[in-house]
């Protein structure tokens, strides 16, 4: 009866099925009902075996999931493979969610650019050098839905310690410059010669940022393209602080992930190892000054 409901429900109506089958139309539905209950506990079934599994192997893929199942419940009429992974994707158990991904670099602005000036060179001590870059976090918005928010971070190449940092909910320059204030603090009433060190974003190219390293007297270096070895050590502060430092913390607003960058950077300047000169001896820093430039040269390698 419902084979041939199913193929032409306009031809095949239930009252007249039930009459040539004998049956009464109470007993059509409820065999409906029955099958769709059945379906619904097999299915309850396969998302609590995933979710058993990913107990003990929370990296399990979706294809590694499906041919285990298979294996143990062949004799019991298991699902196929395409609810199989309906059910996992369904319920949001993908091992990997697709997720857009912001650009954070807007190099075809038309504003003034830089040459590279730090192709060969080599920081020997403090405020020589920092390098600058803005990296995404993502914030929740309730259970499913996400917004990104906006870290720049400026790093000193020489001590690796974080000089300046700012969060913003936008990518408007405002908060790269913010980022700049702090890190300027540092060398307040100092004699240095610093060069500031970017991609070739439209924050780094801004009147604004550029007019505020000149006053200082700082020299603006660019990378030469969007390849990331050529701005090198700003992308592995941004992987640490995001893939170390705030691993696995879910934000649910602007002000958490503002309070946990603040700690982040505390911790990473004043507890983890770096090469800053005031923390070792003579000694140390001489015996440590290949691996700097080594470190400088292929930071990727460390």
């Amino acid at each position: 009866m419902r084979d041939l409901r199913a193929k032409d429900s306009g031809r095949y109506n239930v009252r007249g099925l039930c009459v040539l089958f004998g049956k009464s139309k109470q007993a059509y539905y409820q065999y409906d009902e029955n099958l769709a209950l059945g379906k619904a506990a097999r299915e309850e079934f396969v998302l609590e075996y995933i979710r058993g599994i990913r107990v003990r192997d929370p990296g399990i893929g979706g294809v590694k999931l499906w041919h285990m199942y298979q294996k143990e419940f062949s004799r019991d009429g298991p699902i196929g493979r395409d609810r199989f992974c309906r059910i996992i994707d369904e319920n949001r158990l993908k091992v990997r969610q697709c997720r857009r991904k912001p650009r954070t670099t807007d190099s075809t602005h038309g504003l003034p650019t830089y040459p590279n000036l730090v192709k060969d060179f080599i920081p020997s001590a403090p405020n020589q050098l920092w390098v600058s870059n803005i990296t995404y976090i993502q914030v929740m918005d309730g259970a499913c839905g996400y917004h990104f928010c906006y870290l720049s971070l400026i790093l000193d190449a020489y001590s690796e310690e974080i000089v300046g940092w700012s969060v913003g909910p936008t990518l408007d320059t405002e908060y790269p410059i913010a980022a700049l204030r702090m890190a300027l603090k540092r060398i307040e009433g100092k004699d240095v010669s610093l060069i500031h060190h970017s991609d070739r974003g439209c924050q780094y190219a801004s009147g604004g940022y550029v007019e505020m390293l000149r006053r200082i007297g700082i020299r603006i270096s660019m990378t030469e393209s969007g390849d990331p070895k050529e701005n090198a050590q700003a992308e592995r502060i941004n992987n640490t602080m995001k893939n170390e430092l705030l691993k696995g913390k879910v934000f649910h607003s602007l002000e958490e992930v503002i309070a946990a960058t603040a700690l982040a950077a505390d911790f990473y300047n004043n507890r983890l190892p770096h090469m800053s000169i005031g923390m070792m001896t003579s000694a140390e820093a001489s015996e440590t000054s290949g691996d700097r430039a080594m470190r400088w040269k292929c930071p990727f390698l460390f």
